[in-house]
C-alpha cells in the first residue's frame, strides 16, 4: 500500500503554511522546501508514477546522485524535505500517509563533496571596488556585502534586518539566524560609517519612512534575497572575477571565515560569529589560503634542512632551464 501521487502533493501549500506560521521558518529555507518538493514532483510524473513507495524514494536519491550529480549533503537536504512532508500528512491523516518510506531512506555519509570556495584578498578589494558608490542603490549594496563579508552574514540575515537592529552608539547590531537564534555581533568604525553612509541616502526612497527594513527596495519594499543576489551576480561579473567555484553572496561569508582562520581565529569564535549550533559547521567554511599552505610547507623540518644545505653549497642544485630541456 502506497500515498496515491494525487494525494501526495495536493497538500503541499497547506504545509508549506503550516511551517511559516507555526515554525517562523527563514523565508530562504522556505523557498528551499518549495523547489526539493517542486523536484520531487517533477521527477514523479516524468516517470508517470501512480503512487509513493519505497521503490520510487530510492530511484528518486539514484536520480539525485547520478543524473544531476549532487552532492552527499545537497541530497541529504531534499530527502529531508521530504521526511518533514511526509510527518505533516501523516498528523493531518492522509489516508496512508504513514506508509510513506522517507524516513528509512538511509542519509550519504559524506557529507559536503567540497568545501566552499573563498575569495582572496586581492579578489575582494577587486569586487567592492568595482561597486558604483556614487549612487544610492550602490551605497545600499555596498553596506549590504560589506555585512556579509565583515560579519559572515547569511543573505537571508541581510533581509531580515531591521533599523532597530542597528545600534550606531553602543556599535552592535543584532541578527536574528536560522532557527530565530538571536546574536549580538561588534560593528567595527569602518563598518559603522559603511551603514551610516546607507542610512544618509535611505531617507530619499520610496515609503522609507513606513518601512522598517534596514534594507529597501526602489519600489520601497524589503529588498528581497533575489534581488541581492541577483545584484550580487552582476556585480561579479563586472569586476571579471574569475574563480573555480560558483561566486555567490554565500561566498562573503565563506571568504569572512578563511581569512579569520589564517589569522589563527579560534574555531569556537568563529562559530559565535557565524551563528553555528555545533563546530562542525563550522569546518567546512574554513580555507587555509594558499599562502598560508605554502608558509606552512616552508617550515617543515626537512624543507628547512635542504634549504640549509643549499645555501651552504654542500647541496649543489642547477635547475634546467628551457634550452636545456630542449637538448635533451
Amino acid at each position: 500500500m502506497a500515498v496515491n501521487t494525487q494525494h501526495f502533493f495536493q497538500h503541499v501549500d497547506d504545509f508549506m503554511d503550516y511551517r511559516q506560521t507555526v515554525y517562523e521558518i527563514s523565508e530562504q529555507t522556505m523557498r528551499t522546501n518549495r523547489i526539493d518538493l517542486d523536484l520531487f514532483k517533477r521527477f514523479v510524473k516524468e516517470h508517470r508514477y501512480d503512487a509513493i513507495d519505497g521503490n520510487v524514494a530510492m530511484k528518486f536519491q539514484y536520480y539525485l546522485k547520478v543524473k544531476r550529480d549532487n552532492s552527499g549533503g545537497s541530497i541529504n537536504r531534499k530527502l529531508f524535505t521530504l521526511r518533514s512532508y511526509a510527518r505533516f500528512l501523516q498528523l493531518a491523516d492522509v489516508p496512508l500517509a504513514d506508509k510513506l518510506p522517507f524516513q528509512s531512506v538511509l542519509k550519504i555519509r559524506q557529507g559536503y563533496r567540497n568545501r566552499p570556495g573563498a575569495l582572496t584578498h586581492e579578489q575582494l578589494e577587486t569586487l567592492f571596488h568595482s561597486i558604483d558608490r556614487s549612487t544610492r542603490l550602490g551605497i545600499r549594496d555596498y553596506a549590504a556585502y560589506a555585512l556579509m563579508y565583515q560579519l559572515g552574514l547569511r543573505v537571508g540575515e541581510v533581509h531580515s534586518l531591521n533599523l532597530e537592529n542597528i545600534d550606531l552608539d553602543n556599535s552592535t547590531i543584532t541578527v536574528i539566524g536560522k532557527g530565530k537564534k538571536r546574536r549580538s555581533l561588534h560593528l567595527k568604525d569602518e563598518l559603522k560609517q559603511i551603514i551610516s553612509e546607507w542610512l544618509a541616502v535611505r531617507s530619499r526612497f520610496k515609503n522609507s519612512e513606513l518601512n522598517d527594513s534596514l534594507f529597501i527596495s526602489k519600489k520601497g519594499n524589503r529588498l528581497a534575497i533575489r534581488t541581492l543576489e541577483d545584484n550580487f551576480k552582476k556585480l561579479v561579473k563586472q569586476a571579471k572575477l574569475e574563480a573555480h567555484f560558483n561566486i555567490t553572496c554565500h561566498t562573503l561569508r565563506h571568504t569572512m571565515a578563511s581569512h579569520l582562520n589564517d589569522k589563527g581565529t579560534d574555531i569556537l569564535v568563529l562559530q559565535s560569529l557565524l551563528g553555528h549550533a555545533t563546530t562542525r559547521s563550522t569546518e567546512i567554511y574554513i580555507h587555509p589560503s594558499a599562502d598560508i599552505v605554502r608558509d606552512a610547507l616552508e617550515k617543515l623540518p626537512g624543507v628547512i634542512y635542504m634549504k640549509q644545505l643549499i645555501e651552504s653549497g654542500e647541496l649543489p642544485l642547477a635547475f634546467q632551464g628551457s634550452k636545456a630541456l630542449q637538448r635533451e
